[in-house]
C-alpha cells in the first residue's frame, strides 16, 4: 500500500490531485490518503480527512511507501518505521504555506537514504514510476540517546548561569 499524507495544518490539493490522477491512469487501487482540509475530492484513491495519531503511525508502518508533504511529523514517523518516502514541499508562492521552510526540509531530508525529494507534481510522478527502486531508510530510535540528552543538559546548564549564580557557587565552595 502507498500511504499519502498532507498533514493537518493546510490543504495540499496539488499533491492529492497528482496522486489521484496517477492512480486513475495506472489503475492503482492500493493507495490510501489522509487529505486534511483538501478542496480537491479524490476519485481514484481511498481517502479520509484526518487520522488519529495511532491510526497514522499504523498506516506508515504498514505502507510500502509514504508520499507526504515535507512536514517534520510525517518525515520522523516514516524514519522511525523505516518506511521509504517521497516528500513534496508545499510552496508559499502557491499559497500552500506561510513560508518556504518545507522546501529546505525536503531538500535536506531528500539527501538521506530512503527519502526522495519531489520538487513538483511532474517530478513526483517520475519518482512514483520508480517506486520499486526506492531503498528503505535505516529506522531511527523513537527516543534520544543518553549521550544527546546529556549534551543538551550540559549545554543548558552552561548557558543558564549568570554572574550571581557563579558567585553563589563560589561562596558555597
Amino acid at each position: 500500500m502507498i500511504f499519502v499524507t498532507v498533514g493537518s495544518a493546510d490543504p495540499f490539493d496539488r499533491l492529492i490531485r497528482a496522486i489521484d490522477e496517477w492512480a486513475g491512469l495506472r489503475g492503482r487501487k492500493d493507495i490510501f490518503a489522509q487529505i486534511g482540509n483538501s478542496r480537491y475530492v479524490p476519485r481514484h484513491i481511498e481517502a479520509v480527512q484526518f487520522l488519529t495519531p495511532s491510526e497514522f503511525r499504523e498506516r506508515v508502518r504498514s505502507a510500502r511507501l509514504v508520499v507526504a508533504h515535507a512536514g517534520m511529523g510525517s518525515i520522523i514517523t516514516a524514519m522511525e518505521a523505516g518506511t521509504p518516502m517521497i516528500v513534496m514541499p508545499k510552496w508559499a508562492s502557491l499559497g500552500e504555506h506561510r513560508n518556504d521552510h518545507q522546501v529546505a526540509t525536503a531538500r535536506h531530508f531528500g539527501q538521506k537514504p530512503g527519502i526522495i525529494e519531489a520538487i513538483d507534481e511532474k517530478d513526483l510522478i517520475v519518482k512514483l514510476e520508480r517506486e520499486e527502486a526506492l531503498s528503505s531508510p535505516t529506522a531511527i530510535a523513537k527516543v534520544a540517546s543518553p549521550d544527546l540528552i546529556n549534551a543538551i543538559r550540559e549545554f543548558i546548564a552552561g548557558n543558564t548561569k549568570d554572574s550571581k549564580t557563579e558567585d553563589l557557587e563560589l561562596a558555597v565552595r
